[in-house]
């Protein structure tokens, strides 16, 4: 059995966590961490006696082969060293993090040889998006980036944005030219290595990202829609079954499917 630490527990995208493991034959949820819950009976929570729940790292002391992560940003980096650092293999599902701060949990999975995956979407469909987009970023020069999120969400742009970005500047292999300068209002959003990214906010959205590339005489948009949270799970699965045959941390779920 894989034995499971989920770390925001008791959150809505915690909550969908649980109940994948749990309808899951070959896992074990044993711990669930969230540093702001002060009652530390699992019951309250409807899990098993032998579920141990806990709000500090230290005291974590349960012996677990998986660390899935629905945090917070401020805490997601500080919750993946310690699962690093105690030989747990961390599926991390919380953006916010820098690539510095990525690179240096890569360098310390990696010395240990340990398996393990950050992603900033779970969800198939923006994980084919964002494949998609590398591909077609070889044949347009210019593209933008649109993400709608939930009005709740903490980070922006998303991680989903920023790592599609990301692929487009190295598929690319250099900027994106600029037109103008002259935005004194702001309007055009952030950027990345030229590739703007334009992030809202607002009630109705769950997790939509599309990205329209621009041409002479011609565009193409990719697009994809999340309705559910719960479409999370099928790639958290996945990433559970597979890093537990890796040797490293891979920073995105493109690089496995």
């Amino acid at each position: 059995m894989i034995k499971v630490i989920i770390s925001g527990f008791s959150g809505s995208m915690g909550q969908k966590a649980i109940k994948m493991v749990a309808d899951s034959e070959d896992m074990e949820l044993v711990a669930g961490f969230n540093p702001i819950v002060t009652d530390l009976d699992p019951k309250t929570y409807g899990l098993a006696e032998n579920v141990k729940i806990f709000n500090k790292l230290s005291d974590i002391d349960v012996v677990a082969d998986i660390w899935i992560d629905f945090s917070i940003p401020s805490a997601v980096f500080d919750n993946t060293k310690f699962a690093i650092e105690h030989g747990i293999r961390p599926v991390i599902g919380t953006s916010g993090m820098s690539e510095e701060q990525t690179a240096e949990l890569k360098k310390l999975a990696d010395a240990k040889q340990l398996g393990g995956i950050i992603a900033s979407n779970f969800g198939l469909s923006a994980v084919l998006m964002m494949k998609f987009a590398q591909v077609a970023a070889k044949y347009f020069e210019e593209s933008e980036i649109v993400e709608k999120h939930h009005e709740d969400k903490l980070d922006a742009p998303s991680g989903t944005a920023l790592n599609t970005a990301r692929l487009i500047y190295e598929a690319r292999g250099h900027n994106q030219p600029q037109h103008s300068d002259d935005d004194p209002m702001g309007t055009r959003g952030g950027d990345y290595h030229g590739t703007k990214i334009h992030a809202l906010r607002l009630p109705g959205f769950v997790a939509d990202e599309e990205v329209i590339f621009g041409g002479v005489g011609e565009t193409l948009t990719i697009s994809q829609s999340t309705t559910d949270r719960q479409s999370f799970m099928t790639g958290v699965k996945l990433a559970v079954h597979e890093v537990m045959k890796q040797n490293e941390l891979v920073i995105g779920l493109e690089q496995i499917i």
